[in-house]
């Protein structure tokens, strides 16, 4: 899921800064075009404010929102509890790939129900999830676990198997022992696959999580846009969607892909240019 970029953290100077423009620009540029157009579409077509909102109103539902505190709660909420799961499932799941992949017997057991498992990741763990758990913080967070903890554990695994077996038994004529391989060949090893797969299991998550407080709690932004809809309330719908859209692309863009492509060039897999 890397984004292709060039390989700006070895370009100093006027050039690099340059380049951070550029790429900046290209991806805001999409966006600022349907801003753009957004008020224009609304008004040529005379759109119903329920069927959808003007630009106007989804800022006054969001400057109510921040004068009495609810939006902000949302938000705080929505974060805390993908953070939790995700920290959850990142600590369960990296051992056991870790596991999976140094052990030929526990990777050939285990390797299809997570391929099994990966595809019904989320959203789909909801209706049981509320049945075990009840509707609330047990429910949210089983959702968000189990949309991070397969594909985790999974590239892992990729990332262990991937390493030459020719480094291991260096490391291992040298005299290293269980924790030095584990600490200084295996997890940096297989660094670049687990940081792609929390990426990845991060946007299963979120979607999860929305899907999930529409259900199964009474705070968050999930449960925002699902109390919006029953009163028409198209413009809360849109500023929802709105917000959701935004925190993911800040935590994707200035999160995720940087650490991702820092772990990537940290390790050797990116030449210097």
């Amino acid at each position: 899921m890397s984004d292709h970029v060039e390989p700006i953290a070895f370009i100093a100077g006027p050039k690099r800064v340059w380049l951070y423009v550029r790429q900046a620009a290209a991806f805001i540029a999409p966006l600022v075009l349907l801003l753009l157009a957004w008020p224009a579409i609304v008004t040529i077509f005379d759109v119903s404010p329920r069927v959808f909102p003007g630009v106007q109103a989804v800022l006054g539902a969001a400057a109510d929102g921040l004068r009495d505190g609810t939006l902000l709660a949302h938000v705080a909420t929505s974060l805390g509890r993908v953070a939790l799961g995700t920290v959850l499932a990142v600590a369960a799941a990296v051992p056991l790939g870790v596991a999976m992949g140094v052990n030929s017997g526990v990777s050939a057991l285990l390797t299809p129900l997570f391929r099994f498992f990966s595809v019904l990741a989320g959203i789909a763990w909801i209706p049981i999830a509320t049945l075990w758990f009840g509707y609330g913080f047990g429910a949210i967070t089983f959702v968000i676990f189990n949309a991070v903890f397969f594909i985790v554990a999974y590239n892992t695994l990729l990332g262990v198997s991937a390493i030459p077996p020719r480094l291991r038994h260096a490391a291992a004529s040298l005299g290293a022992g269980r924790v030095a391989m584990l600490t200084e060949v295996l997890l940096p090893g297989a660094l670049p696959n687990i940081v792609t797969g929390v990426r990845t299991g991060l946007g299963f998550a979120w979607r999860g999580l929305i899907a999930a407080e529409m259900i199964a709690t009474d705070v968050g932004l999930g449960y925002m846009l699902f109390v919006a809809r029953d009163f028409y309330r198209t413009e809360v719908i849109v500023l929802g969607m709105i917000i959701i859209g935004i925190i993911w692309l800040f935590i994707d863009r200035l999160l995720l892909a940087p650490l991702e492509r820092a772990t990537i060039e940290r390790w050797g897999l990116v030449q210097r240019t």
